[in-house]
């Protein structure tokens, strides 16, 4: 029975229990994310934010401290160039744990851990002004849209109104060549019908 026992042996010594947590810290600062069980995320976050408040202040003592829990130098020197920068202003709480099923072979629980400050697709800050961007874009667009859709209509309002006067000025000029074409053909026909005339006279004369 665990009565009042707090700490998760995971199953293992404490040394093989002390190397893997060693191991999964170090591949957490070099890959900033990596997937495993609940069970294991649990205490590894136990283990390693304590680490990451102690790399905010880089001094010689600080350094020291963090390589004596993770025994590596390149990731000590990882942890204090990239890592300590981006969490400088978070007040603890620098990983987060996100559930991703359970495991094929023994239904485990697993889950990917990660650093905060690294996820961009999870910072608060750029969904809150991509959202407010795109509403106020959206209303400019529509405003946009029923503004051109009046001038539209405007102008075939007005394309109406101008197209039967067009009609009804041009209708006159037709009429116009009509008659000047009658008045052309008129003289002709009485000069065509005046030798007629004459013709008859003689005929009448000479019987």
């Amino acid at each position: 029975m665990r009565h009042g026992n707090k700490i998760n042996h995971l199953g293992k010594k404490t040394g093989h229990r002390k190397a893997m947590l060693q191991n999964m810290a170090c591949s957490l600062i070099e890959h900033k994310r990596i997937s495993t069980t609940i069970a294991k995320a649990k205490t590894l976050r136990v283990f390693v934010e304590p680490i990451l408040t102690k790399a905010k202040t880089d001094s010689t003592h600080s350094r020291r401290v963090v390589f004596s829990y993770l025994q590596n130098k390149e990731m000590v020197t990882e942890l204090f160039r990239e890592v300590a920068p981006k969490i400088a202003n978070r007040a603890g709480g620098y990983t987060r744990i996100i559930r991703t099923g359970y495991r094929l072979g023994d239904n485990a629980e697993m889950c990917m851990i990660e650093l905060v400050d690294f996820n961009e697709l999870y910072n608060n800050d750029n969904t809150k002004k991509t959202t407010r961007r795109s509403r106020r874009g959206g209303k400019k667009d529509e405003s946009v849209a029923v503004e051109t859709t009046d001038a539209a209509v405007e102008e075939a309002v007005v394309v109406e109104e101008v197209t039967p006067e067009a009609t009804a000025e041009e209708t006159p000029v037709a009429e116009a060549t009509s008659e000047e074409v009658v008045e052309e053909t008129a003289p002709e026909a009485t000069t065509d019908e005046a030798p007629a005339a004459d013709e008859t006279e003689n005929s009448e004369e000479n019987a």
